[in-house]
């Protein structure tokens, strides 16, 4: 049984536009509107997030998602979390605590940012199950299993977490990856893969070095995502390989 990964959000941590408006070099399109990043998958009947964005309802509503089974988290920024609260309707539609998944520094950090996801407080039940994981893992529903590699990822002083996914990769934070963990990324269908921005950044890769590592690691296709605002949808479609595409909210395939 074939995934589909659909792409929820693919801008960097403001978004695009700015909330003060601002866009950079972005042409007016669809395409340049980009919530903050953010993926899911869905096999069969099981339904998979990757991060809880802060326009995370508004990506459910998009793309049309009813349910959710797990949440797989990368880190604990608030670009990557900050959407956690809008899970709670899918405890009460599926009546039992929602399953996440995350590095022990990850789960560390969220139980303490939203403690009344996991405690009960002030008469509010918990939402959310929490699991720590540091290697291969499975989520199942009914005959549906999706199996989840995990591995560490340097994103500036931290480390996030990438997930390889039925030959998918979903890499959104990160400016440098072990020799070890690159071999996580050979033989894949698709990469999705951190691009922020033209210039050098300290803890995303830019276009130069995701263009490097994807020519390391000769995915069927590659797809850049957490893009800024001078990375112009169309300007890059010009420049890139055809098996290399600019992420849009909304994008989804099939592996």
């Amino acid at each position: 049984m074939k995934s589909k990964f659909t792409i929820l959000g693919c801008g960097s941590s403001l978004g695009s536009p700015w909330i003060t408006n601002y866009r950079g070099n972005l042409k007016q399109s669809p395409k340049n509107l980009r919530t903050r990043c953010c993926a899911h998958i869905q096999k069969g009947n099981l339904s998979v997030c990757i991060d809880t964005s802060p326009d995370i309802k508004y990506q459910f509503l998009k793309n049309k998602i009813k349910n959710l089974d797990s949440i797989i988290y990368t880190h604990e920024h608030a670009d990557q979390t900050a959407g956690i609260f809008e899970m709670r309707p899918f405890y009460w539609k599926n009546k039992s605590k929602i399953p996440i998944y995350g590095s022990r520094r990850t789960i560390t950090a969220l139980k303490k940012s939203y403690r009344f996801c996991f405690f009960e407080e002030q008469g509010y039940k918990p939402i959310m199950r929490a699991n720590i994981i540091d290697k291969s893992f499975s989520i199942r529903k009914n005959n549906t299993k999706l199996i989840i590699k995990p591995f560490q990822v340097t994103h500036g002083l931290i480390k996030s977490t990438g997930y390889v996914i039925d030959k998918i990769a979903y890499i959104s934070d990160c400016n440098n990856i072990s020799l070890k963990n690159i071999d996580h990324l050979k033989n894949l269908n698709y990469l999705v893969l951190d691009c922020l921005k033209i210039d050098k950044h300290p803890s995303h890769f830019n276009l130069e070095e995701a263009l490097n590592l994807i020519n390391l690691t000769k995915p069927k296709k590659a797809i850049l995502t957490n893009l800024h605002t001078d990375l112009d949808y169309f300007e890059l479609k010009k420049i890139l390989p055809k098996n290399i595409i600019p992420a849009f909210d909304g994008l989804s395939f099939t592996s």
